[in-house]
């Protein structure tokens, strides 16, 4: 799905490395992969997911925010089966105008046929976040790690 506007897919190549080398230095310092949970909202979010549907070890969790994903298509033979059934927890404003809510539920759809373990939530908001959403992203991360 188009936002209407170039994306810069090298970009978001080199920034999903770098959050991997990230990831790599904490698992260095003894860190394990099972307790790391990546999140971000818009960009970040498509960061968030390249990064942890590529990764090579378990994450905890992956949350994507008010966001998209433009490189599921070239990713698909690059995905990592370590993260199959990691939880990702997806939500986005039902009045979002800067990434629309069609391309983030687009993104969901594509992740639920792959049968990824991934939620949706929606709320009457715009490209933000929300008290309601904050709650059910607290849920989420206790049912990680309870």
């Amino acid at each position: 799905m188009s936002l209407g506007r170039k994306v810069d897919i090298a970009g978001i190549y080199q920034s999903a490395k770098l959050l991997t080398q990230l990831i790599e230095q904490e698992m260095n310092k003894g860190i394990p992969s099972e307790h790391i949970v990546l999140a971000g909202f818009s960009q970040g979010g498509v960061i968030a997911l390249h990064a942890g549907l590529t990764f090579p070890h378990k994450l905890a969790g992956i949350i994507a925010l008010s966001t998209y994903f433009p490189t599921l298509e070239q990713l698909k033979s690059e995905l990592s089966v370590a993260n199959n059934a990691t939880p990702i927890f997806m939500a986005h404003g039902i009045l979002d105008s800067v990434v629309v809510i069609e391309a983030g539920k687009a993104v969901f759809n594509a992740l639920h046929a792959l049968e990824y373990n991934i939620e949706w939530h929606d709320y009457l908001m715009e490209h933000s976040v929300c008290i309601e959403e904050i709650g059910h992203i607290s849920t989420f991360i206790n049912d990680i790690f309870s």
